[in-house]
Order: structure tokens, then sequence, then C-alpha cells
């Protein structure tokens, strides 16, 4: 089990990114509450990983915290919630407040996620409430306002990736370009302050 990487940053293309340790380059999935908080490229980057084996492919997991890994670690164990969709679920909201989204019995919120239907949802709810009771978090949630910005050749550009990122999340490419539409202007700077305002439009929370 690879529970734990540290290396440089060399490539970041939500959901992915590209991490070199000792000359080899580590392909890592990575949910956008992650994202928000990596260095420049070129830096380097702590994460803590989980590691899947499946028979056509084998899948590391990347994540800024240890609370956000046990989060994931919890959805996945849940019958119908695959990796894809526990990343999905922890790029539009973070550990804290899906915790509140299941103490509240918040299933509206949930179902604007990608993939997560009305039965989805009740059934996270009902599954996930008592392996959360007494959940607490390890670390202070921070809600960043702005991700750092980093350099982007065009708008066009920024925009792509932006639509690639909700698309590999699981939206509707109607759903993305119509998110991205609706909040995107000139201030936004970076690929990923786009996507967690685009995300946050379509999950208020």
């Amino acid at each position: 089990m690879i529970g734990r990487i540290e290396g440089r940053l060399i490539e970041k293309q939500a959901p992915e990114l590209l991490v070199d340790i000792g000359g080899v380059g580590y392909e890592i999935q990575a949910p956008m509450s992650t994202f928000y908080q990596l260095p420049e490229l070129g830096e380097t980057v702590v994460l803590h990983t989980h590691f899947v084996v499946r028979e056509d492919a084998q899948l590391l997991y990347g994540f800024s915290d240890k609370d956000e890994r046990l989060l994931f670690r919890t959805l996945i164990r849940i019958n119908g919630v695959g990796p894809k969709m526990a990343l999905a679920i922890l790029s539009g909201m973070n550990a804290v407040e899906f915790v509140n989204c299941v103490h509240n019995n918040d299933t509206a919120a949930l179902v604007k996620l990608p993939g997560v239907g009305k039965k989805t949802a009740e059934r996270l709810i009902v599954e996930m409430r008592d392996k959360l009771k007494d959940w607490q978090p390890e670390g202070e949630f921070v809600d960043i306002g702005k991700s750092q910005v980093v350099s982007a050749h065009s708008n066009n550009a920024l925009l792509s990736d932006a639509h690639s990122a909700l698309v590999a999340l699981g939206y509707k490419p109607q759903e993305a370009s119509k998110a991205i539409n609706a909040v995107y202007n000139d201030s936004i700077a970076s690929s990923e302050e786009l996507i967690r305002s685009a995300l946050k439009s379509m999950i208020p929370v």
C-alpha cells in the first residue's frame, strides 16, 4: 500500500496530476479540494494516498490531508459508490460540508453531484450517518476563496481546462459549459478558480 508520497509537482490537469519522485512520474487522481491547495509546478508536494488495484488498472488517488482520504475510503465502501463518484463528491464539497449534509439529511445538495440520484443520496445519508457519528476532522478546514494564481496561455485554454475537468468529474458537457459560462469573468486567473466557482454554482452548500 502506498500511503504517502512526496515529490516534485510537474503536471496538473484536473482531476489528474503528475508527481516526480526520484525520476519516476506518478500519475495521481485528486479531488478539486486538493487541487485548490497544490503548490506551483516544480515545487514539492506532499499527498496522502490511496492505492487501488483492479484487473485492468492500478490507480493512485491523492489527498491534501488524512481527513479527506479517510472520507474517500469510507465512501467507496458504500454500495454503488466507486472512486469516480467519491472524487466528484469531494470536488463539489469538502469533508466538513459533506458531513454536514449527512447530519442534516440534505439530499438536495447531494443530488446536484454528478452520478448521484435521489436514491443514491438517500443511501449515502443512511449508510454514512453511523460511520460519521463520531467523526471529527484532525485539521482545520479553511474555505479558500481564491486558489493560487497560475499562468494560462489564453482565456480559451483556461476555459478548455475547466470544461475538461468538470467532464472528467462526471458532469455532462452541456452542464459543464452552462456552469462555466455562468461564472466566468475577466478577474478569474486560473482554471482551478474557475472550476471552484462553477462547482459552487451547481452545488451550493
